[in-house]
């Protein structure tokens, strides 16, 4: 990318955020964006996937404090656009009120300018052939509520920039091979003169390549790229929760010139299940019991993930609500543990009765007639 085309992107604009957002904020935006524009979810949609390497390319310098304050001063330095050309900028800018009357000369406001740009364009004798860092890729996945309680192994087929299989990433025809480029004498950069200082550019004639192809790969048209897909294989752990981000370091786009890899971060969407939930690292359950069981006590069995049921002791006289823990019958914990089952009960009322059980109840009520559950309610409500 050329100084011009930084300093004119509005990344704010591109993310949909203001200038003062917060970095949750620009995260926030950013997984939503690139979601919806992902080339796996936009398959043979060219803007989608050009859209989502603006956003990609606008997030990387936003997510990144010191980035953006620079991308930040440089934009406020030209009123937000660039004219190269001359010694003034947008608006009528003079810069050399910029530089004071030392211009770009040593000690003057040029070595300023020099430093703030450094950081945005690699500053002198920077080349574009450089290791660099490949895309952090974001993608998403479904899960069971068993498969997300016990973890398990899952593919992912991945797209992404790739060195072209023909030419081996040299964009030149086979039998053929690119040449220094005379321009820039294979640096890949060349100095812009703005009238009192100058900025480093990719090279107009190698785009910043360093290398000048005469006779071009058919298949990638001389860039030297292609697009790769692969399949890796990533470990989804035990406990995860719906909506929860996973960063599989390494796992995103290659890096160019020998740099490292980006990472891959998983969405995980977790179906709900018809009996369990789940709190932390623990399971929860509602297990129904009768009256009777409730008054009286019993042994009552309750399910569990794995398929093997546990008894519970319910004791005499439990309330409706109770929870009981069931130690070790939850989710896996990453230092080899498991959380517990929390079982709740539920007294379960009958919507029919027989005569006999009735007329059981009806005798039940009468020998505790005495045991008035709401007495002191009206007092207390009253606060006395």
């Amino acid at each position: 990318m050329s100084t011009k085309d930084y300093l004119e992107k509005d990344y704010y604009k591109v993310l949909g955020v203001s200038k003062t957002a917060s970095q949750d904020e620009i995260k926030q935006s950013y997984r939503k964006l690139a979601r919806e524009n992902h080339p796996d979810a936009n398959t043979g949609d060219p803007q989608a996937e050009e859209r989502f390497k603006e956003i990609s390319e606008a997030y990387n310098v936003l997510s990144d404090e010191k980035r953006r304050k620079e991308y930040d001063d440089a934009r406020s330095l030209f009123g937000g656009s660039y004219r190269p050309g001359g010694n003034t900028g947008a608006g009528g800018f003079d810069l050399g009120d910029l530089f004071g009357q030392g211009g770009g000369q040593p000690g003057g406001g040029g070595e300023r300018l020099s430093d703030l740009f450094g950081g945005l364009f690699g500053g002198r004798g920077r080349t574009t052939t450089q290791p660099r860092r490949g895309s952090d890729v974001e993608t998403e996945t479904r899960l069971s509520f068993a498969e997300a309680a016990t973890g398990l192994t899952r593919s992912f087929q991945l797209s992404s920039d790739a060195a072209c299989g023909t030419c081996k990433g040299t964009g030149a025809k086979a039998g053929t091979a690119p040449r220094v480029c005379p321009r820039c004498s294979g640096t890949g950069h060349e100095n812009q003169n703005l009238g009192g200082f100058s900025l480093s550019e990719p090279c107009s004639e190698c785009k910043g390549r360093g290398l000048v192809v005469d006779d071009p790969c058919p298949t990638c048209n001389g860039s030297g790229r292609g697009k790769s897909t692969r399949t890796i294989q990533a470990r989804i752990p035990a406990g995860v929760s719906d909506g929860q981000r996973i960063r599989l370091k390494g796992k995103g786009a290659p890096g160019e010139h020998g740099g490292p890899a980006g990472d891959l971060y998983v969405v995980v969407h977790v179906q709900p299940h018809p009996v369990f939930g789940k709190s932390g690292d623990n399971l929860t359950i509602n297990v129904p019991v009768t009256f009777p069981e409730a008054v009286l006590g019993a042994d009552v069995r309750v399910p569990t993930l794995n398929g093997l049921p546990v008894t519970v002791k319910i004791p005499p006289g439990t309330p409706n609500g109770r929870t009981f823990r069931v130690r070790g019958k939850g989710t896996a914990r990453r230092d080899g543990t498991a959380g517990d089952l929390l079982v709740t009960v539920e007294v379960s009322v009958p919507q029919s009765l027989s005569g006999d059980a009735r007329e059981a109840l009806e005798k039940f009520r009468a020998a505790t007639a005495e045991q008035d559950p709401r007495s002191g309610l009206e007092t207390r409500a009253k606060g006395m």
